[in-house]
């Protein structure tokens, strides 16, 4: 099996598109072998077709066996502390047990009740990039803010903690920051999410927490309903703000795409899968480890190994989708892996 001299390959980017390596491995051998983020060696899985199957047996590669960045600097306490209520973090029944009690939250009818006070959210946040004036910071005024305040109404942050909430966001989910700085906003986070805890099992709002703790407070411990707050932060933030301001780049590089939008709404939904789809945001989900020794693509991979999928080269595969690397939100059906697949399917779909 083939070492990719430059690593990590799985976090590589050529602008909008994944880079040349990576659609060699996918059109290659399939899978190759990678680093994660702390250093490990690991085995990415490249091919659409591969990548669903990977990620629809969690017998076989689980997410439970898995660190994630920063667990090394935490004690057995801590760690299990900062788990869970993590659904990335769990594998069936533990995982089903949870997401069980979430998925009623994250039905569309019940997203649609947040409608009014999301469309208020956008239109303050669209009043304010037209305030601030030429040249227009997207990414600042709107593409930002907009996920963490909706997020903040999911979870009853009072507006008073909102500013704080989100620059403490930034901090945690910044990449480029030494790993200490992410663990300390990692902390914080904690603290703040189990004071907001604390109040909603005090006095229940309409919140999501607040539903929670009237719904399932003696089925989820303490620690578990400040984790489950956490994942909505972590998973829901900064993934929507990058698909929100890379989509808008995408469709003023691609006029006629933006055309077809502008002339007729009904293509809004699928232009929303293909831009997805073809932007692949979420470049990668943490690794899962395999359970005993397992074949994929012809490789033969040992049990006890860390497996990586990568979604940009899945959702490029030309045996997934025709001329792949083209935008165009006339496609159809999408298909794609860009909330995942599987028992871990993207539970906030819905609100995304």
């Amino acid at each position: 099996m083939t070492q990719m001299p430059e690593l990590p390959l799985q976090m590589r980017r050529n602008g909008f598109d994944p880079v040349a390596e990576l659609a060699r491995a996918r059109d290659g051998e399939g899978v190759v072998r990678v680093e994660t983020p702390l250093g490990l060696p690991a085995y990415l899985v490249c091919r659409h077709e591969d990548v669903r199957k990977v990620l629809s047996d969690p017998a076989r590669f689980s997410s439970a066996l898995t660190p994630f960045p920063g667990s090394g600097q935490m004690d057995a306490d801590e760690l299990a502390k900062m788990q869970a209520g993590q659904l990335i973090a769990f594998d069936p029944p533990e995982h089903t047990r949870l997401r069980r009690m979430l998925t009623p939250e994250f039905t569309v009818r019940r997203m649609r009740r947040l409608e009014p006070r999301i469309t208020e959210i956008v239109q303050t946040a669209l009043d304010d990039l037209e305030r601030a004036g030429k040249p227009a910071d997207l990414v600042a005024h709107f593409a930002l803010p907009v996920p963490s305040l909706v997020i903040c109404e999911l979870l009853g942050v009072p507006p008073a903690d909102r500013a704080e909430f989100q620059d403490r966001s930034v901090r945690m989910l910044d990449t480029s920051s030494p790993m200490e700085q992410r663990v300390a906003a990692q902390r914080e986070d904690h603290a703040y999410m189990a004071g907001l805890v604390a109040r909603a099992q005090a006095d229940p709002g309409e919140d999501m927490l607040g539903m929670l703790v009237r719904e399932h407070g003696h089925d989820l411990s303490t620690d578990e309903l400040i984790g489950i707050a956490k994942l909505l932060l972590l998973a829901g933030h900064e993934t929507t703000s990058n698909m929100l301001g890379l989509g808008t780049l995408a469709l003023l590089r691609h006029p006629d795409q933006l055309a077809m939008i502008r002339d007729d709404p009904a293509q809004v939904e699928p232009a929303v899968e293909e831009l997805l789809r073809w932007l692949s945001v979420v470049q990668l989900l943490p690794p899962r480890t395999t359970t005993a020794e397992v074949e994929i693509a012809g490789q033969v991979i040992p049990a006890g190994s860390f497996v990586i999928c990568s979604f940009p080269a899945a959702n490029r595969d030309p045996a997934f989708a025709e001329d792949p690397e083209t935008l165009d939100i006339s496609r159809g059906a999408a298909g794609h892996v860009a909330f995942g697949h599987g028992v871990h399917h993207c539970l906030g779909a819905p609100l995304a």
